[in-house]
């Protein structure tokens, strides 16, 4: 199985805006595939995170140094397939993850604002809370058929979405 979605794509970016589960269904997926995986939050400045946990979104000039950093970190990793965690919001910010990585396989979570909301909520000691929930809305370019997005349904269990991420990826 890891030699099939390896030989499709080197990189596989599990996103969506803040609260849609993207470190449980990468760490998750990243277990599956028996591969690493990045957490692209911890890539963030330490301004980055002052200004999201003060519910201020961040702009694409404060964005451009992060998702830089984990293209570096990603293509640092000896194996493949790797796995991130990263919003990529924005059409340009994918394009430039491929430009920087080669294949890329974006899997978008996607769901109600109001369960996202719910969940971001019930969050403790993480910076980004449903203060920035509009910004991150706004934001949100979804990825298109072009793309060729995974599109999963946050509504699902982790466990049920990392057994449809494997499934369609083993399909291909």
């Amino acid at each position: 199985m890891k030699n099939a979605v390896a030989a499709r794509s080197d990189f596989l970016v599990v996103m969506g805006i803040a609260g849609t589960g993207k470190t449980e269904i990468a760490s998750r997926l990243a277990e599956a595939l028996a591969c690493q995986w990045i957490e692209a939050d911890r890539l963030h400045s330490a301004e980055n995170v002052e200004r999201m946990r003060q519910g201020i979104g961040l702009t694409d000039e404060q964005r451009w140094p992060w998702l830089a950093a984990i293209c570096d970190a990603a293509l640092a990793e000896p194996g493949r397939p790797v796995v991130i965690a990263c919003s990529a919001l924005r059409r340009r910010y994918r394009d430039f993850m491929r430009d920087r990585l080669g294949p890329v396989r974006f899997l978008f979570l996607e769901g109600s604002a109001a369960l996202i909301e719910q969940r971001l909520g019930a969050r403790k000691s993480h910076f980004a809370t449903t203060s920035l929930l509009a910004s991150q809305l706004a934001t949100l370019e979804p990825p298109t058929d072009e793309e060729n997005p995974v599109r999963l349904d946050i509504a699902l269990t982790p466990a049920e979405i990392v057994a449809q991420t494997v499934a369609v990826l083993r399909a291909e």
